[in-house]
């Protein structure tokens, strides 16, 4: 279930092709942990910029903007501008969460004989992967993503790499596996 979620559009007027009737301001919203897509309602009058970060768990009493998730959406049902600032968004979330996608270069392991967790990254080949794999056995877990780019020169951005799959996981429905996207 995710707790909080960073915002990429917000239509203080309603969808634009929705019930003129029963117009209500909306929010469309990437969630912190699971990287799901949601189409929020928010409160009357409140004050909702481009990647805020909203509280939308259970505690009614902390919803200071949002008043309900309204759906699940997928990338497709995205406005023009909210799939614009989806990486934006996946880059913030991927700084404040540091420890967690470090962990995952501490942790990944081999899929199979012949190909490894870390080789799922966009643009982290065999030689990069067989580098890390090396300074990690050889000097033990990385602190930081700053610690990856100084003990492995062959990656300059580590933090860019999950970004990108993090991406890939959520524009592409037809991937094989998901690292970090729940669906």
């Amino acid at each position: 279930m995710e707790e909080y979620a960073y915002v990429l559009d917000y239509l203080p007027q309603g969808a634009p092709n929705g019930n003129y009737e029963r117009r209500e301001p909306l929010c469309y919203a990437l969630g912190e942990t699971e990287f799901k897509l949601f189409e929020l309602v928010a409160k009357p009058k409140a004050v909702i910029n481009f990647e805020d970060r909203v509280y939308l768990g259970k505690d009614p009493a902390q919803r200071a903007v949002i008043d309900h998730v309204k759906r699940r959406v997928g990338y497709d049902d995205l406005t023009s501008t909210a799939q614009a600032e989806l990486d934006y968004a996946i880059a913030d979330i991927v700084k404040a969460n540091e420890a967690r996608f470090v962990r995952f270069y501490n942790e990944a392991g081999p899929i199979s004989m012949r190909k490894h967790l870390l080789e799922e990254l966009p643009g982290l080949g065999k030689k990069s992967m067989q580098a890390i794999l090396d300074d990690r056995t050889k000097n033990g877990s990385f602190r930081s993503f700053a610690d990856i780019t100084a003990r492995v020169p062959v990656v300059k951005n580590p933090e860019k790499l999950i970004a990108a799959r993090i991406s890939l996981e959520i524009t592409d429905p037809a991937r094989k596996r998901y690292l970090f996207v729940s669906r």
